[in-house]
């Protein structure tokens, strides 16, 4: 029996189209994402999922193909085939390269048979997951057939879905914001970072504006300093032609950690909607100033991940043999506006690191050197907001263990997900698809935004892109990064450092 929505919440019938239905992106998260909105009676009862790309396949391929994702992708499998089968009857594929003018004419009209309006192609998201340089062409090819729907009404809708990256600099994401906005209006442009669908970075508006413990202390004359890491265990998966063009500059600072960052700093939103949410996010953007000297660019060599003995970046598929392309950054920024002044931001991340990890951790000053704080330094409190995994919320404070001792000791108080609510949270694309369906783009980013991150990060990534530089120091696979990441923090008096978080019950 098909599953039938039981709450009015759920967004207008919709067709999804997604672009490079063939790629990894389709298998792992996006169909597996929808699935668990079906699942959930989160989507309409009239919806359809249509994949467009070159392969030639029957649309019972593509079904049986994500049928097969779904089973080894969703956390919970499927209850029975009959529950999969009434999902999959919703899946469709439609063959065609992204220049062909004849493959967009057949679009529509397979679109105006799956909506319930017949004579119209009904709602339409277009989720572009194909390389950044197909965007513009399959844009301007919706455009001809007059399936963007200028503007965003009530009546019928039209909206697009941009994966990064945005841009490989600050040039090329204008030109391709000017692009996008020849055929769609910028409400209907949904540029997607799945981090900020992460149930831990949603919290952090609610960590910070709906707590009066947090908020007084979110300044300057509190917190010492700010960490950031986003690190992998895994290498290039067999990206390496893409990772060559991109980096981790690219990659993730001027995206994930940009977004980290400016989420922990922004000033409180006179509200919830989307456009005054952004507009914070903005202004902590243009504040930003780089340090002096203060960036580390390093690239992986051979070593072990897991016991697993693994190669170095030059010796990947794709790569070429004397690249200076980055597989780790570390960073100190400063925030020039009265909150943050005088507070650094330390940013890193990197490839082949000893574990999957994303942290944000917010020291706080020390107390004066009397009382406790006389012979020995002790640890600074810190809140430490986990994104991934085990994602949960750390404070450190310090304590007195029993008995007659004076020695004072760090402790922790823990909150995570999964034991306070019962449940892990769910996958940031549910969220996200979900948001775009009803229009709402708090999650998304806008074009300002986009722009303001390059336009910081655009003098960092010419230096690091200048021949004259020294060779990229190397570190070890499986290691924290070069030793000069830690001297970067070190000579400030500070340690890069991780809060353990015990594992959920």
């Amino acid at each position: 029996m098909a599953i039938t929505p039981t709450s009015d919440k759920v967004p207008p019938p919709f067709s999804l189209v997604i672009f490079g239905a063939s790629g990894d992106l389709t298998r792992r998260k996006l169909i597996p994402a929808v699935y668990s909105l079906y699942r959930q009676q989160l989507l309409p009862q009239h919806f359809a999922v249509i994949g467009f790309a070159r392969r030639d396949k029957s649309d019972d391929d593509f079904r049986a193909e994500m049928a097969r994702a779904i089973r080894e992708f969703v956390p919970v499998p499927p209850t029975g085939d009959l529950e999969l089968a009434d999902f999959t009857a919703h899946l469709h594929y439609h063959r065609s390269n992204f220049q062909d003018p004849q493959g967009y004419r057949s679009l529509r009209q397979r679109l105006e048979k799956c909506s319930p309006a017949t004579d119209s192609p009904g709602n339409c998201l277009f989720y572009l997951a194909t390389q950044p340089a197909d965007f513009p062409e399959i844009v301007r090819q919706l455009s001809r057939v007059d399936l963007c729907q200028c503007g965003d009404t009530p009546k019928r809708w039209s909206r697009v879905i941009v994966e990064k990256p945005f841009g490989r600099d600050l040039f090329s994401a204008r030109e391709l914001n000017a692009q996008l906005r020849q055929s769609f209006e910028e409400n209907q442009i949904f540029r997607i970072d799945h981090f900020l669908g992460k149930e831990t970075v949603q919290n952090l508006f609610v960590l910070r504006f709906a707590n009066t413990i947090f908020e007084p202390i979110w300044n300057h004359r509190y917190i010492d300093h700010v960490q950031i890491t986003v690190s992998e265990t895994l290498g290039l998966e067999g990206r390496g032609a893409f990772y060559e063009q991109t980096g981790a500059l690219r990659d993730i600072v001027q995206n994930h950690l940009m977004h980290l960052l400016s989420l922990v700093a922004m000033e409180p939103p006179v509200s919830l909607d989307a456009d005054a949410v952004r507009d914070e996010k903005v202004s902590v953007l243009k504040a930003l100033r780089p340090t002096p000297l203060c960036m580390v660019r390093a690239q992986y060599a051979a070593g072990t991940v897991r016991d697993q003995p693994v190669c170095g970046y030059r010796e990947e598929p794709g790569v070429d043999p004397r690249s200076q392309t980055e597989t780790f950054v570390a960073l100190k920024v400063m925030i020039d506006n009265w909150r943050w002044s005088g507070v650094p931001f330390y940013l890193r991340t990197g490839k082949r690191m000893p574990v999957r990890i994303t942290e944000i951790d917010i020291y706080f000053k020390a107390v004066p050197r009397v009382l406790f704080n006389v012979r020995n330094t002790m640890v600074p409190n810190c809140l430490a907001i986990r994104i991934q995994p085990r994602e949960g919320i750390a404070l450190q404070f310090q304590a007195k263990p029993p008995g007659h001792v004076k020695d004072i000791q760090p402790c922790r108080l823990f909150f995570n997900y999964t034991d306070a609510f019962g449940m892990t949270p769910p996958d940031a694309y549910e969220r996200l698809l979900l948001d775009a369906a009803f229009g709402d783009a708090t999650l998304f980013t806008r074009s300002d935004e986009v722009e303001a991150a390059w336009k910081f990060l655009q003098p960092i990534v010419a230096e690091s892109a200048d021949s004259n530089r020294a060779p990229l120091p190397l570190y070890p696979a499986g290691s924290w990064g070069p030793p000069q990441a830690d001297d970067l923090i070190e000579t400030d008096g500070r340690k890069w450092q991780l809060t353990k978080m015990p594992p959920h019950k």
